[in-house]
Formats: C-alpha cells, sequence, structure tokens
C-alpha cells in the first residue's frame, strides 16, 4: 500500500481538494453560521467532514449507483444548494431556515454541505481515477488540518475583519460562491439534459 505513495499525486491532490473545498473563501458562511447557531465545534465538524470524504472515496460511485443516482445530479444539486446560499450572502436574506443546536450546526451545514460537498465528492471520484487512494488519503488529512485551523481561527479573523469587513467579503464571497455555482451547474446540467 506504502509502495504507491507519491509525493507529487499527494501534492495535486491536496491542492484540487483546496482549491475546492476553498475553507478560506467559506469564512463568511461559517461566521453565519457561528452567529445563528452561537457556537461552532471545530474537531467535530473536521472529523465529521474527513470522514464523509473517505467514505465517499471509496463508496461514492457504488452508493450513488445504488440510489440510482449519477454524479452529474448529484453536482447539479449541489449546485443549486451553493446558488442558495450565495444568495443569501449577497442579497441578505434568509432561505434556510436555522434550525438545530451548535452540536448539529457543526455537521450541516458546515461538515456537509460546505466543507465535504459536491464538489469535493465529485472531485475526490475524479481523483480517484487518475491517483493511488492512499495519495488521496493522505490529502484529505491535510486539508482537513487546514480546515481545522480555519475553525478555529474563525474568532480572531472575524474581530480583524470587523462588521463593516464582514459585510464586504461576505457579499464578494457571496458573488464567487454563485461563480461557482453556476460553473458546476453547467459544467453538469448538459449531461442530464
Amino acid at each position: 500500500m506504502f509502495n504507491d505513495f507519491s509525493t507529487t499525486e499527494l501534492l495535486k491532490a491536496s491542492l484540487v481538494l483546496f482549491a475546492v473545498i476553498d475553507i478560506i473563501g467559506s469564512i463568511p458562511v461559517i461566521i453565519k453560521i457561528k452567529s445563528s447557531a452561537g457556537v461552532i465545534f471545530p474537531m467535530r465538524a473536521s472529523l465529521v467532514a474527513m470522514f464523509i470524504m473517505i467514505t465517499f472515496l471509496f463508496l461514492g460511485e457504488t452508493l450513488l449507483g445504488l440510489l440510482g443516482v449519477d454524479i452529474g445530479s448529484f453536482a447539479v444539486a449541489g449546485s443549486l444548494i451553493l446558488f442558495a446560499m450565495s444568495f443569501e450572502m449577497i442579497f441578505g436574506v434568509q432561505l434556510f431556515k436555522e434550525e438545530g443546536t451548535p452540536k448539529t450546526a457543526s455537521i450541516v451545514p458546515l461538515a456537509f454541505p460546505i466543507i465535504a460537498g459536491a464538489g469535493t465528492m465529485t472531485s475526490l471520484i475524479s481523483l480517484r481515477a487518475e491517483f493511488q487512494a492512499i495519495n488521496i488519503v493522505f490529502a484529505i488529512l491535510i486539508n482537513v488540518v487546514i480546515v481545522y485551523i480555519v475553525l478555529v481561527l474563525t474568532k480572531p479573523i472575524e474581530r480583524f475583519l470587523g462588521p463593516g469587513g464582514l459585510a464586504i467579503t461576505k457579499k464578494v464571497f457571496g458573488i464567487i460562491l454563485l461563480a461557482i455555482a453556476v460553473k458546476l451547474f453547467t459544467k453538469n446540467v448538459g449531461g442530464l439534459l
């Protein structure tokens, strides 16, 4: 198993996952979740996201196949969720009813779909076709550590930005999230028609 380890594959897979997870770009969403729930649990969110990603790496296509769902449909559904979230960020409206406790908020929507969302899962299946599984697993672990650090530092980042900076950051990242949603939708919707 360790014979398949490759630093090059690990680096490439880590960079792809870092770009797709986009934890830095998700800071305004994380702050929004934190303000709604009162508190988030970084370790719980990170571990749940890691479990989801590793499980999906090995069982994703099979699981979706059993449910009769293809990757394209899964990606389109994910893009619609991202679209709704970006709409909230840009226009300051509330589409999703805030429910549950801080413990559940750390899992839904933080661990899934923000950290381990449709884009991440689609990317994992693509990476599986190109790279050895051990390199992807280590890439997931590296990204989970980065996610954990960002979640722990959310409060200092929030203080640094201040209310005005947060408002501007939320709008900017809302537009970026909208662009990602549109790209994910257009890339996958053609195969469904």
